[in-house]
């Protein structure tokens, strides 16, 4: 096989991407991790630290989130913001820990302009404490998109989740496209995106290449592609929804490191119920970002003991914490 054949795939073409999921597992392995190391140290994964600012009461209906107010789940009814004392020391224990990023999000379906100067607050916060900085806030026009960009703000976190096809199982308050809308004002305003998706939500694998095909045609690929397993929330509509079979994340994976050469794979909500056989086949299909603590937002994660014993195990560093908050990311090419 040569290099022509690993790397060739187009983003429009549907036929192809779904190819790709029906290769044999060692193949598709092999040209995943062939195209990750031409980009990227394989025994480097990058840690985030994920906080919920403003948890519950969203007025969307997302099938899978207990965090909706249409909802019963755990999370529906919805809490003040956080202050700032709060992020600051959310943001020194994300340091402490390893955290070269903060990701803070908030359940609303966009901020309104009395939010914003809190937020702005918070990502001067986190800079102060030398992290990168993200922010999920739901839908953003081209003008809050811009403002954000000033404070200083380096990631925007908005996920299309799923296929357009399927995206109307999932969520009927917004459409796809709106989705679309947001990811390209935040690009427009010059900050890096950080996009991906949900599996396990009853999508097909169909829906899985065509999430991936869609984020691979935007018109600058994310930085950073979270790769979600649905956990199951009592009092969600997908609470009862059947599991995900472990080798399809592995091959999605492998499909978004193709697709995707120069974005980092994060391997995000779902973790703590993955294997480390698991964890570790879906690290040499590509993924090499992970999110750090035992939280996110309203869901488990894997403890900081677990992770550092499995890089232990498997060699794997975190890539180092910047010296200087919202530095320019640089990638180191490698060769296979």
């Amino acid at each position: 096989m040569n290099d022509q054949s690993i790397t060739s795939i187009r983003p429009d073409d549907a036929e192809a991407i779904e190819a790709l999921f029906a290769l044999p597992f060692n193949d598709l392995l092999y040209r995943a991790h062939t195209v990750h190391r031409r980009h990227f140290d394989p025994n480097e994964v990058e840690t985030c630290a994920l906080l919920s600012i403003k948890t519950g009461g969203c007025s969307e209906d997302c099938g899978y989130c207990s965090q909706s107010a249409r909802h019963e789940g755990p999370a529906s009814r919805g809490t003040p913001i956080m202050d700032s004392d709060e992020v600051r020391a959310a943001a020194k224990r994300a340091k402490a820990q390893g955290a070269r990023r903060l990701c803070m999000g908030a359940a609303w379906r966009g901020p309104k302009q009395a939010h914003l100067e809190r937020i702005v607050e918070f990502i001067r916060i986190a800079k102060a404490e030398g992290l990168e900085t993200c922010m999920t806030l739901g839908f953003l026009s081209e003008e809050q998109a811009r403002q954000l960009k000033e404070a200083g703000l380096d990631y925007y976190n908005h996920n299309i989740n799923t296929s357009p096809e399927h995206h109307a199982n999932i969520v009927t308050t917004h459409t796809f496209e709106d989705r679309i809308e947001t990811i390209a004002n935040a690009q427009k305003a010059g900050l890096k995106v950080c996009c991906g998706g949900i599996l396990g939500m009853g999508e097909s694998r169909r829906d899985r290449a065509r999430m991936l095909q869609a984020l691979a045609q935007l018109p600058e690929p994310p930085r950073s592609v979270p790769i979600n397993v649905l956990v199951p929330m009592p009092g969600t509509p997908l609470e009862n929804a059947p599991p995900l079979e472990p080798f399809e994340l592995v091959r999605t994976i492998a499909v978004a490191r193709i697709l995707l050469p120069t974005s980092r794979i994060r391997l995000s909500a779902g973790r703590h119920a993955m294997s480390d056989e698991l964890q570790a086949l879906c690290f040499f299909a590509g993924a090499n970002s992970i999110f750090l603590g035992e939280k996110l937002l309203t869901t488990d994660n894997a403890t900081p003991e677990r992770d550092k014993a499995l890089f232990a195990q498997l060699g794997i560093v975190p890539r180092p914490q910047e010296k200087h908050a919202g530095s320019t990311e640089t990638r180191t090419s490698k060769t296979a």
